[in-house]
């Protein structure tokens, strides 16, 4: 079946707004015998998320609550096994996109959720996670919390660790995930605010957070940060934020060695074209029109396709021989990792 522009995998039934166009006709249905509405569709449903002004968003951070085709953060295929239990996890950028998938995964897995978001614009977004992860969550779980903040400030970084060590005693799991972009055709679009802004909160919130977390992380932690395939692949129209991203794996890798005899495991993900609400926020119509039809699956991935990733990297008995090393969640795309 071919899948041109934005996709979105379903793995149940649901009602589809007016906007989107379904492609059920094309799906065979081998035992010609029609379908349970609870019952799972083994094959994937692609939606193609029609660009229009309202989906369009004007400013960042960019909302879920507004979009018109929502990520996917769960999916009935998932199946939970104590990974994580026991564990507590601080995840940045957590109210929406991927971090909200990682934060629903890692609850379903047992373990106890902080995240942050952007103070005064996200409380929305940051509210209707927070009741998911108190939904998702196993019963020895303590309750999530999230945290309002703005992360590119040393100061800021410091009081959301505390938050986080007085409610849970410690962080065996950062996700560092936060991040914001901004589209320039040029070098000399790029004047010193934007700059600052942007590596304040893609690389200088890892550095705060990390180095105050690790007070309170042992053998055995983990730290996980999100760069991009943008730092393999470059991006010519983002090009302050595939510096960030770049700066990430160097981070990762650096910080690897250095934690790597303490038993701190630390490694990254770089997830290609997914589907959050950063891209609407950043981009143009036709862009998000024909957002992840580059890569070889021919669609945007999802942020449940992501989630787990992070999973994996935050298990011991999974990745215990894995540290200074990123994943590739990115639809097939090559890169030397």
């Amino acid at each position: 079946m071919a899948m041109n522009g934005l996709c979105r995998v379903f793995t149940s039934s649901r009602v589809l707004s007016s906007n989107v166009t379904l492609l059920l006709a094309q799906i065979p249905n081998k035992t010609k015998k029609p379908l349970p509405q609870n019952r799972r569709l083994p094959q994937l449903l692609c939606v193609r998320a029609m660009a229009s002004e309202k989906q369009r968003q004007h400013a960042q951070p960019g909302k879920e609550h507004v979009m018109e085709t929502t990520p996917q953060f769960s999916s009935s295929d998932y199946q939970p096994s104590n990974k994580l239990r026991g564990k507590v996890a601080l995840i940045t950028g957590g109210d929406s996109g991927i971090g909200r998938a990682v934060g629903y995964c890692f609850a379903l897995e047992g373990a106890t959720v902080a995240f942050t978001y952007v103070k005064g614009q996200e409380e929305k977004d940051a509210q209707e996670t927070l009741q998911m992860l108190k939904k998702a969550k196993t019963s020895d779980a303590k309750e999530p919390i999230a945290i309002p903040t703005d992360l590119g400030f040393d100061e800021n970084c410091k009081r959301v660790v505390d938050e986080v060590v007085n409610a849970f005693g410690r962080i065996d799991v950062l996700i560092n995930n936060a991040a914001e972009q901004y589209e320039s055709s040029s070098i000399e679009e790029i004047d010193e605010p934007r700059l600052e802004r942007v590596f304040r909160t893609n690389i200088f919130s890892y550095f705060f957070l990390t180095r105050h977390a690790l007070k309170y992380m042992k053998e055995g932690s983990s730290i996980i940060n999100t760069t991009s395939v943008n730092a393999y692949k470059g991006n010519a129209s983002l090009l302050d934020y595939t510096a960030t991203k770049g700066a990430i794996v160097a981070f990762t890798r650096g910080l690897a060695l250095q934690l790597a005899e303490k038993g701190i495991r630390v490694n990254g993900v770089a997830p290609g074209p997914i589907w959050t609400p950063l891209i609407p926020a950043s981009f143009n119509e036709e862009k998000i029109k024909n957002f992840g039809s580059e890569v070889p699956m021919k669609r945007a991935g999802q942020p449940v396709e992501v989630a787990p990733s992070y999973v994996f990297l935050a298990c011991n008995h999974c990745s215990s021989y894995f540290t200074g090393q990123v994943l590739h969640p990115n639809g097939g795309a090559v890169v030397n990792a």
